[in-house]
């Protein structure tokens, strides 16, 4: 197998895994508007604030059911985000300047422009404080949607949508650690910042103890918990600690491979003949070690989680963060410019500026349009982008913390600018393909 079908078989599993994962999502979100909005709504919002708490020695840390998923769950979520950026970065669409232009410059116009039409319609007022909220792309159900289409999508579509909304992740990290910290404890920073060198340390020294990665990783997550920024920025910065390439030599991983498979052939190997001979198990063991380095633990995690998070984490944060109590019809409702803000942020906003900043990096060529791919699926592309849901909802909450009134509305407008923009987006790639066919 090419490198090139290597990585095509790869992107196709990530691909696969985030469009199944978001139909759980969709049910759990229905299922939370249901029950918000039930005779039984107030076991809803009970069991949201539960508080669930540890403790060890005369120490203890008691928090929300609600924010036990959002700030620890959550911080899983963005590890696996980070794994995926530094993937992108380091051998993907994001690791030239040539590569990365074309859904950078998306990225940005698709984070600007939203931001800004958002920011036009609540100057002023502590409803300002949501700007960030249409910002964000929701990569889950983003590629859901285009997973529909099946081969009819090229696959320099969905490359240039997946490289987007990983850019779009990056900014929005930033603006959560930049934007959404009340105060700093720089003490707490300094704190998580030791943890990151033990484990730093401890990947030199080439110590395998799962065991101690996990409590130097609890470390990390509870040192930027009581500093002030976010929790699930730790994912992110854990994340920047895991290799994502191999970290053997491949013609020594090859020569060694060769070396202790032609030891076992040639011994008498059995389902327990190593159990009393010391050369086949040092065989073996020196076998698995160099296959494990050989692997990078970037992927291997990031494979290994991605069930956890599609079918657990991001359902769980749907179940307990969509549910908005609908008072009456809110069709009937005055509007509210926080939701309306987010609706157009994330319905035209996204438009206007993935594209807009799409059609000036290639003006200005410093990028192509992916291969196979036209102007009009490159639009249905920025509508999927303007799913914000999971990011959009997270950002909701810092933004409102409190203010129950704002951050209904910024769900409603969540949720109703995501159904919006997944509609058109639909619609607008169906009419690409027909076409297209009609032009075959």
């Amino acid at each position: 197998m090419t490198e090139s079908s290597r990585s095509a078989a790869m992107f196709d599993r990530f691909f696969r895994s985030e469009a199944s994962g978001s139909i759980v999502l969709i049910a759990c979100t229905i299922v939370a508007l249901s029950w918000a909005n039930s005779p039984w709504s107030q076991s809803y919002f009970d069991l949201s604030h539960l508080k669930i708490g540890i403790s060890w020695g005369g120490s203890s840390l008691t928090l929300s059911l609600q924010h036990w998923i959002n700030d620890a769950l959550m911080a899983i979520f963005f590890f696996v985000v980070g794994l995926e950026i530094k993937r992108e970065i380091a051998i993907g669409q994001l690791s030239t300047a040539r590569k990365a232009a074309l859904p950078v410059s998306a990225a940005l116009g698709g984070m600007l422009v939203p931001a800004g039409i958002y920011a036009s319609l609540n100057a002023g007022g502590q409803s300002l404080a949501g700007w960030g909220i249409p910002m964000a792309t929701d990569i889950a159900f983003a590629l859901g949607i285009l997973a529909l289409f099946g081969a009819r999508a090229p696959i320099g579509l969905k490359v240039f949508l997946t490289a987007l909304a990983i850019a779009d992740d990056i900014g929005a990290v930033l603006v959560i650690a930049i934007f959404y910290t009340a105060s700093l404890q720089i003490e707490a920073l300094a704190i998580a910042g030791v943890f990151m060198l033990l484990i730093a340390g401890a990947r030199m020294i080439d110590i395998r103890s799962s065991g101690i990665y996990l409590a130097l990783a609890a470390g990390v997550w509870l040192s930027v918990l009581v500093s002030g920024i976010h929790a699930t920025v730790a994912g992110i910065l854990l994340a920047v600690l895991v290799p994502v390439r191999a970290t053997i030599d491949p013609e020594r991983f090859l020569e060694r491979a060769k070396s202790r498979l032609a030891e076992l052939g040639s011994a008498k190997l059995t389902h327990d003949s190593m159990v009393g001979d010391k050369a086949q198990l040092h065989a073996l063991d020196d076998l698995r070690n160099s296959t494990e380095r050989m692997m990078p633990a970037g992927i291997t995690l990031e494979h290994s989680l991605h069930p956890l998070q599609a079918f657990v984490i991001l359902p769980l944060f749907a179940l307990f963060n969509a549910g908005v109590l609908l008072d009456g019809n809110p069709l009937t409702q005055t509007p509210d410019p926080v939701g309306i803000g987010v609706i157009l942020g994330l319905v035209l906003g996204k438009q206007i500026g993935v594209v807009g900043f799409s059609w000036l990096a290639i003006q200005n060529r410093w990028a192509d349009l992916p291969d196979g791919v036209n102007w009009r699926q490159i639009w249905g592309v920025s509508c999927l982008a303007g799913i914000g849901f999971t990011m959009s909802l997270l950002i909701g909450n810092l933004a409102f913390d409190g203010a129950r009134g704002l951050e209904d509305a910024a769900k409603l407008g969540v949720l109703t600018g995501s159904l919006l923009s997944a509609l058109v987006g639909l619609t607008l790639l169906m009419l690409s393909g027909r076409s297209q066919l009609r032009a075959g």
